[in-house]
């Protein structure tokens, strides 16, 4: 049976893959529900929904593998998951930790960018890479993982767009491939030309796009994307930013004193959501002893 990485693998080859980003269990059922079959455990909306938090290096690895289990358990069997590995938390050494827990909370794959610690969301400013060999050290070690059975979809993320200027970023772009990368992520094109300079410069390789409504790279459609030579489009926030925009207004809904607001997602729909019939027809086949009746001889 090919693996969680094999089958991702397999469909990018297959053609263009939009990702949704997810932060817990809910929104990646959800996800699956609306027909996506890949989604992505986004750094930044883990350390929104969990923390509160901006995305500037609070998040840690523990934090990212417990979302990654939980988006793994609810997301349809069929749904592959990627998932953000930041920097790796640390050296090569801590990469291989992160990359095996979150192979084991059930991740196809992983990117692994190369900014210094503490990390900032990629649309942010401010940030700061590290010399790009000890970048390359860290997929070379992800990538050797394969020969114990890890295996992950290794998605390689440099930032030294904004840091560097953008010949940094296309050279470490394509350096990320000779080190083993499955595909290259330049994050923060500044412009259509930006994205066209990424893929005239990684020919043949699998090429990420972030689409982040304000943020620093334009926003367009899969399809003019894909013209452009990406393979992969992720919309990290789009789950998080609709989910947090319905809560502040049924809040103040609420809090100026109206009652609840009609519900998007009515009592019995969220029921259906959560799996009520299938949960109680697993009750049922498992009924308590009657009272008195003795218990089973060992």
């Amino acid at each position: 049976m090919p693996s969680p990485a094999d089958r991702l693998r397999a469909r990018v080859a297959a053609g263009p893959v939009t990702m949704p980003g997810v932060h817990d269990a809910l929104s990646a059922r959800l996800a699956a529900l609306a027909g996506f079959d890949v989604v992505f455990v986004s750094g930044y909306a883990v350390s929104a929904a969990r923390l509160a938090a901006p995305d500037i290096g609070y998040v840690t690895a523990s934090d990212m593998s417990d979302a990654t289990r939980e988006a793994c358990r609810a997301a349809d069997r069929g749904t592959l998951v990627m998932t953000d590995a930041d920097t790796g938390y640390g050296n090569a050494l801590s990469a291989v930790r992160t990359a095996r827990e979150l192979h084991a909370a059930g991740a196809a794959g992983v990117f692994l960018e190369d900014q210094e610690w503490p990390k900032r969301c990629g649309h942010m400013a401010g940030k700061r890479v590290v010399p790009a060999g000890e970048w390359l050290a860290k997929l070379r070690a992800v990538r050797a993982l394969r020969d114990e059975g890890v295996d992950l979809f290794l998605v390689a993320r440099t930032d030294a767009l904004a840091a560097e200027g953008i010949d940094e970023a296309l050279r470490r772009a394509r350096a990320s491939l000779d080190a083993g990368a499955d595909g290259v992520f330049v994050e923060a094109p500044r412009s259509r030309d930006d994205l066209a300079a990424v893929a005239t410069a990684t020919p043949g390789a699998v090429r990420v796009a972030n689409m982040v409504p304000g943020g620093v790279t334009p926003v367009m459609g899969d399809a003019e994307l894909a013209a452009l030579g990406f393979g992969i489009v992720v919309a990290p926030l789009v789950g998080l930013s609709a989910a947090t925009g319905a809560m502040r207004d049924a809040f103040a809904a609420l809090a100026r004193g109206e009652g609840p607001p009609p519900p998007p997602v009515g009592f019995g729909e969220m029921n259906a959501l959560m799996g009520l019939d299938e949960h109680r027809a697993l009750e049922a086949r498992f009924p308590p002893d009657a009272p008195g009746a003795s218990a089973a001889a060992p």
